[in-house]
């Protein structure tokens, strides 16, 4: 069965940054990276990522960035999401909430490390909630 997931930048930036294989956050890239997971965007999130990847005080370089970027573009699906009208705490996390309520009869989550920025819906996950999601498909 394909899932379908929104990455909220936290959790890329928290997979580049761990330094265990056996973290959720890089458990949840590596399945974008095998296939498992198809990630989903939009032009919003995609300059997101571009904008905080680059951040001088994460040090990731150039290549890494380009390189998770490009498996995002490549494997993922790019959405055009309509307005929901929900008002989030911070509202840099809206594109990333209105992709994953476009898409949420493909099965869709948005997988995030601030739950606390969401309403509490049952397909806003962390990224242990999700590794245990794909576990029982």
């Amino acid at each position: 069965m394909i899932c379908y997931a929104v990455i909220d930048t936290n959790v890329l930036v928290s997979a580049l940054l761990s330094g265990h294989d056996d973290a959720a956050t890089v458990q949840v890239i590596g399945k974008l990276f095998s296939g498992e997971v198809i990630p989903l965007f939009s032009e919003e999130i995609l300059n997101e990522y571009n904008e905080v990847l680059r951040r001088k005080k994460f040090k990731f370089s150039e290549a890494l960035i380009v390189d998770l970027i490009s498996v995002i573009e490549q494997y993922g699906k790019m959405v055009i999401p309509s307005p929901t009208g929900e008002i989030l705490p911070d509202l840099k996390d809206l594109p990333f909430y209105e992709v994953v309520a476009e898409k949420r009869d493909d099965d869709a989550y948005l997988v995030t490390g601030n739950i606390r920025h969401f309403p509490k819906k049952p397909f806003i996950v962390t990224a242990n909630e999700f590794l245990e999601i794909l576990k029982r498909k």
